[in-house]
């Protein structure tokens, strides 16, 4: 009974997520339509399709579509894994993270285009370096995550583990894994989403495909739709993927008791 109904509601909230800007682009066609607004910079939505419709038959679209995902997927995966691990011993060694900490805070400050020279130097201008960076952004809301997570586990649950006798491995199995799961599925949905923007970031770098390439072309080539036509695909895109992460994780929180799910 629940399979169906959570299916439902999660449709139904697909379809209402789409009101609002289904609604600013039908204003914004009939405010341009109407001569009420000009269309040129902030081009009208038919325009838009049109460009994504013509990307779409030639088959650009798709290959750029194609190599920003797999940019985004790889960095995604470096970037978790890293942080991941060198979060978890920050948070379960006060040495390691004293040693590591202040630094990391330090780095996470740094914007991410000053780390583009830096990784064409040392990595060229191919794809090593953009998913380096891309796993740089990624990396830092996730380690914080995870960090966070484990400071923040109740001692008093830590404690009862112990008194049942329960193993090191056991005790991050049954106790602390489950504790900081839900902040570390928030923190994988932040890095996951700072990957998009990364990318864009990424693919300045000589790139000549992926989404952020349409992004200069049609800003070299004064293309005001092409651009619209880019952005809306990078939001669909970073919805879609935010919405596969929460669907995947989702079975792994089913036992919190939180007013979402009592509904």
């Amino acid at each position: 009974m629940s399979g169906p109904s959570t299916n439902g509601s999660w449709i139904s909230a697909w379809w209402v997520g789409l009101v609002l800007p289904v609604a600013i682009g039908i204003l914004w066609e009939l405010a341009v339509a109407g001569g009420y607004a000009n269309g040129r910079l902030v081009p009208p939505p038919t325009k838009i399709f049109e460009v994504l419709s013509e990307l779409a038959a030639s088959g650009e679209l798709w290959r750029h579509i194609a190599v920003t995902s797999w940019r985004v997927a790889a960095g995604f995966l470096l970037g978790t894994l890293a942080a991941t691990l060198i979060g978890a011993l920050a948070g379960y060694s006060t040495l390691t993270r004293q040693l590591l900490d202040p630094s990391l805070q330090g780095l996470r400050a740094v914007p991410s285009i000053a780390w583009v020279p830096l990784f064409i130097l040392w990595l060229g201008i191919f794809e090593a370096s953009k998913v380096t960076l891309i796993a740089v952004g990624v990396f830092f809301p996730i380690y914080l995550g995870v960090l966070g997570a484990i400071l923040a586990v109740d001692r008093k649950i830590v404690e009862v583990g112990r008194m049942f006798r329960l193993s090191s491995i056991d005790l991050v199995r049954r106790v602390l894994l489950p504790a900081i799961l839900p902040a570390y599925v928030l923190a994988l949905r932040g890095g996951l989403g700072l990957g998009w923007m990364f990318v864009v970031a990424a693919e300045f770098m000589g790139a000549s495909e992926g989404l952020g390439y349409l992004l200069v072309d049609g800003q070299q080539v004064g293309k005001p739709a092409q651009i619209v036509a880019a952005i809306l695909v990078f939001a669909v895109l970073g919805k879609l993927s935010d919405s596969l992460l929460a669907r995947v994780t989702a079975p792994f929180l089913r036992w919190q008791d939180t007013q979402t799910n009592a509904n």
